[in-house]
């Protein structure tokens, strides 16, 4: 390259150091696993095109930001904003319960917390970054519009100032801080299910009790063990499916009729939007062992599970968090990588 820029070995170091965090950025803004990462992949692309265009008076981080900003902007000009099953229908009594699906495009997609959490060593940012990610804020973001989105996630989850905001956005800082307050207005007025969701990181030795006391209800399939963990307002979601029920009778209902070929599955730990969650694989009649069936995501408050989100498209997530598509009668965990 000419005017002394990077040598192309160093640039790329210097890019991919920027990855994970850069794919939280997009992944708030967009709500989308894949459409994060796809995100952040053409983000790279065009800073590497352009470098010799990167006159250095902003730090290459900023620089980065400001091009993802415009890749999210540009993704989000189609104006779908991505939804949980609670955000788009009335809960549903079992004795009505129908599955019906939505395109993958409606709903807000999971994602691993190693995809989107750099390693930091401030326990309190690490647990401002892991509270940005839960699906209640991420569902709560996806309400506003896209400026004032970006404009909350740089300056309250990212600790940007308000003139660095301002320079990326090419606008003024009272631009900025009036997004500012019309976005803190806007989730103020809104209660989102699970925002009161309370998990310690690492997590407490009570909060791994009842992990433990789940997997156990889980896998032995004993719902009234299940009912002492739930919260009495428990919600149950299935996305690709728009129904969700509440409640510990309806819940467990569920399992025991439609969900009963769950019983006897396996439940593999995996981190998820800064929660604790399980990849679950359930008997497999056909070639024996176990098959993938759900990526869970739990939300725990004051010592119950008061959400028990399951992700269904198993093709598409067990990959993203590095897992098996199959597992043998004979195994009971695997090395989670994700």
């Amino acid at each position: 390259m000419a005017n002394g820029t990077a040598a192309p070995t160093d640039l790329d170091s210097r890019l991919e150091a920027h990855r994970t965090e850069l794919t939280g950025y997009c992944y708030r803004m967009l709500g989308s696993s894949f459409e994060a990462e796809d995100a952040v992949q053409d983000t790279m692309v065009r800073a590497w095109r352009s470098y010799d265009k990167f006159e250095g008076r902003s730090s290459l981080r900023s620089w980065l930001y400001r091009i993802a900003t415009n890749v999210c902007l540009d993704m989000l000009t189609a104006g779908n904003k991505r939804a949980r099953p609670m955000d788009l229908t009335e809960s549903t009594p079992l004795a009505q319960a129908a599955l019906s699906p939505r395109p993958d495009n409606t709903w807000l997609e999971p994602m691993p917390d190693g995809r989107v959490l750099p390693t930091t060593g401030d326990p309190a940012e690490a647990a401002i970054a892991k509270e940005s990610v839960r699906l209640a804020f991420m569902a709560a973001l996806q309400q506003l519009p896209a400026k004032q989105r970006a404009v909350l996630i740089l300056r309250e989850v990212l600790a940007w100032k308000a003139s660095e905001v301002a320079e990326l956005l090419d606008t003024s800082v009272a631009s900025v801080n009036s997004a500012l307050q019309r976005a803190r207005a806007t989730l103020a007025e809104r209660q989102e299910p699970g925002a009161e969701a309370a998990v310690s990181d690492p997590l407490d030795e009570d909060q791994q009790k009842l992990l433990d006391r789940y997997v156990a209800a889980f896998e032995g399939y004993d719902m009234t063990a299940l009912t002492a963990l739930l919260h009495e307002d428990a919600v149950m979601t299935m996305p690709p499916f728009d129904l969700w029920l509440t409640g510990t009778r309806d819940i467990t209902g569920f399992m025991t009729t439609l969900g009963a070929p769950c019983a006897g599955s396996r439940l593999v730990p995996v981190q998820v939007n800064g929660l604790p969650g399980f990849a679950q694989y359930k008997p497999d009649p056909e070639k024996g062992g176990f098959t993938p069936w759900a990526v869970q995501v739990l939300e725990i408050s004051d010592g119950r599970i008061t959400g028990f989100h399951c992700f269904l498209d198993t093709q598409r997530w067990f990959p993203l968090f590095d897992l098996p598509l199959h597992l043998e009668a004979e195994t009971d965990q695997v090395e989670q990588g994700a």
